[in-house]
């Protein structure tokens, strides 16, 4: 396979995941193979790995957290700045293994290849060559 054929599908995977985790946050998934299934249980759940933000902070960050991800989704599909927002993505996947790890264990962590998706980010962000991306057309109207 080819390096920008990787390139591609590392950026599609990390998006598609991040897409999934928000589209389940919101309802959008069934019941029968959610995780949160809806706003407020994901919200109890970003209680529960982050126990040492206050309660009222809770909310917000749980709205930074899933701006975050759609953002870093829709610059990873159409390939806007890649390496920036792959590491970015790298680093907040790293925080979310962080926070589960430090308050549930790492069992989660690995059941949901948490580590492994920001391994990928992380892999994603030194791939230099442009495929495909939304750089190179605004490149060359230059």
């Amino acid at each position: 396979m080819k390096q920008t054929t990787i390139k591609l599908f590392l950026r599609f995977a990390v998006a598609i995941g991040f897409l999934s985790a928000v589209a389940d946050r919101f309802g959008l998934w069934g019941k029968e193979v959610s995780a949160w299934g809806n706003w407020e249980s994901f919200l109890e759940y970003t209680e529960l790995i982050n126990p040492f933000i206050p309660e009222v902070l809770i909310s917000p960050v749980g709205i930074i957290a899933t701006l975050a991800e759609i953002f870093f989704a829709a610059c990873l599909i159409i390939g806007f700045k890649t390496e920036l927002f792959a590491k970015l993505s790298g680093y907040l996947l790293l925080s979310f293994a962080l926070a589960m790890i430090l308050s549930t264990g790492i069992k989660g962590v690995l059941d949901y290849s948490v580590i492994t998706a920001s391994a990928a980010a992380f892999a994603l962000s030194l791939m230099k060559e442009k495929y495909l991306e939304l750089d190179i057309l605004l490149n060359q109207k230059k």
